[in-house]
């Protein structure tokens, strides 16, 4: 058996003892004993203690990776999970909510949490992580599952293991606990060793390293506003009667889901009002609107003009894409390519100079990007605002400061709109926000783009790197900020994305982000097709999926 790494390779031959992943990278690879979470080979993740009975390629897999990250993590969820059973027992259960920053924040569903029972838990985590306690993959058929779940009080899990589409599970065991996590693991609790646990009333933020530095817990950021929407959101779910997957499933199998479309959509739709009520009631003069790839810029921009015309203004639409470079003289990424996503592919001086001359009641020169052939129009739109017209001005970089200069404050609105998921998997499980908004891109690419999901998959670690540089630092400095996402979303998207996402072979290298969504998906029982008429024309979901009257 020949196995390559990293340029390097050694022909195992006449083993008496398996060969692991492990076991090849000490061969291999030694510098990366100590990083190393796993092990890539083609478009699948090995586990280190995985055995190998084939010629194969490995890459090691770290924290820098994605992948490397959602292993860690699911490894610090099993402790977590393990020291709340051991110090507050069987019938206290954890709902694992959202991402923030590089933590993740939790709830006890029966009691608020305080200082000292999390001071408790992290010490017992850290008692667990020192015991080096190995994680067993075991296969339990789904009826094992099901019951073993139910018995531990996880009925949630228990349900939702019902509409999964195979028989057998993947389960780990681990100190008397067992549990289901959709994904790679590490080989032991010591493994898991840096961490943070801190208390966030109501809950507690899990911290984990950041992908600069795996030696010590990423420090905390404080994120009032993103907190805030995320708890709005879960109120919402509360009104709809919705926490998990398998409620949803429950309202699409009982014909309820016409009815959660519709108070979806009416939730949305007072809360774009409302932010246009503040907008009103603060007087500006320009509202800007940003937010990450996928989140619903567009149709929420357009929406509020609506609900802001409705105050009795006048809003003018304008996309800050028209003030992109020409392509020749865009800042490149390390592989050549132009980066879209930087702040410098804007003309930002020819940006405020338009700002100050509109604002100031003058004719403003309006550009136009003509992305058929990638450089600015020689034509331009001339713009002067009358008393009762307002901008909207949408885009990625629009909360940066940069955008702001020699502007009043006092004239600026800036709003922050993100696809927030609160719908869950199960309590252990979140369905990330990622996650969410990388299947509204792939099916909006492929309806109106022609692009295949093999390519948004691709250029996808690239989108997300330009957010985490140029548009999440600046969240917290908006006034307000919309959560886009529509809870009833994912039975729609499985419809558009899930037979595509199929289709991809193991050996594509985006096989193993297309089975993260397929995972997700096998889930949730696809909107039966006369449901989906009930989805309004101006929805948010309309721009990814195709039907909205806005354009």
């Amino acid at each position: 058996m020949k196995i390559s790494m990293l340029g390097k390779e050694k022909v195992y031959e006449n083993q008496t003892v398996p060969v692991s992943v492990f076991r090849v990278l000490m061969d291999l690879a030694p510098e990366y004993m100590h990083w190393a979470l796993g092990c890539f080979c083609g478009g699948r993740a090995l586990e280190l203690n995985e055995l190998l009975k084939e010629d194969c390629t490995l890459h090691p897999i770290t924290f820098q990776n994605e992948e490397g990250r959602r292993i860690y993590e699911r490894t610090l969820r099993f402790v977590l999970l393990l020291a709340v059973k051991r110090v507050l027992g069987d019938k206290c259960h954890v709902r694992i909510e959202h991402s923030i920053g590089y933590g993740v924040y939790m709830r006890f569903l029966d009691r608020e949490a305080d200082e000292e029972t999390v001071a408790l838990l992290e010490k017992e985590m850290r008692k667990i992580a020192k015991e080096d306690l190995p994680f067993r993959k075991e296969t339990w058929t789904r009826e094992e599952a099901i019951r073993y779940f139910a018995a531990q009080g996880n009925e949630e899990k228990a349900r939702l293991l019902s509409f999964r589409p195979y028989d057998y599970f993947t389960v780990y065991t681990c100190g008397g606990m067992a549990e289901y996590f959709y994904g790679a693991m590490l080989p032991s609790t010591a493994y898991a060793q840096v961490f943070r646990l801190k208390y966030h009333a109501p809950g507690m933020v899990l911290q984990m390293p950041s992908p600069q530095d795996m030696t010590r817990p990423a420090p905390f950021v404080e994120r009032e506003k993103h907190l805030a929407v995320f708890a709005q959101s879960n109120r919402w779910l509360d009104i709809l009667g919705c926490k998990n997957a398998a409620d949803l499933n429950d309202m699409t199998v009982g014909g309820k889901l016409r009815e959660f479309i519709r108070i979806n959509e009416a939730l949305h739709d007072k809360s774009i009002g409302d932010i246009a009520d503040g907008i009103h009631e603060k007087g500006a003069r320009a509202v800007f609107v940003a937010g990450p790839s996928s989140s619903g810029k567009t149709t929420f921009s357009n929406r509020l003009c609506i609900h802001l015309r409705v105050l009795g203004m006048k809003p003018v639409l304008i996309s800050l894409d028209d003030f992109y470079r020409n392509q020749d003289t865009l800042p490149r990424e390390a592989d050549g390519k132009p980066d879209l996503e930087a702040l410098s592919a804007l003309d930002v001086p020819y940006f405020r100079e338009c700002m100050q001359k509109l604002l100031g009641g003058d004719v403003a020169l309006m550009p136009h990007f003509d992305f058929t052939i990638k450089k600015r129009s020689e034509k331009y739109r001339p713009l002067q605002l009358e008393k009762d017209q307002v901008l909207v001005l949408e885009g990625i970089h629009c909360l940066n400061p940069e955008m702001h200069k020699g502007i009043d404050e006092h004239l600026i609105a800036k709003v922050y709109i993100s696809e927030l998921t609160c719908l869950n998997l199960d309590h252990h499980n979140r369905i990330r926000t990622t996650d969410a908004r990388l299947l509204r891109r792939i099916v909006r690419d492929n309806q109106f783009r022609s692009t295949p999901p093999e390519e948004t998959l691709k250029m996808w670690n690239s989108v997300r790197r330009g957010e985490e540089k140029w548009i999440f630092p600046f969240q917290e400095q908006a006034d307000f900020v919309f959560n886009s996402a529509l809870h009833y979303e994912l039975p729609v998207l499985k419809k558009h994305a899930y037979d595509m996402l199929m289709q991809i072979p193991p050996e594509n290298e985006c096989y193993l982000a297309a089975r993260r969504l397929i995972k997700i998906l096998h889930y949730l029982v696809p909107a039966p097709d006369d449901v989906l008429e009930e989805i309004p024309p101006l929805s948010l979901l309309r721009e990814f999926i195709g039907g909205c009257t806005l354009y």
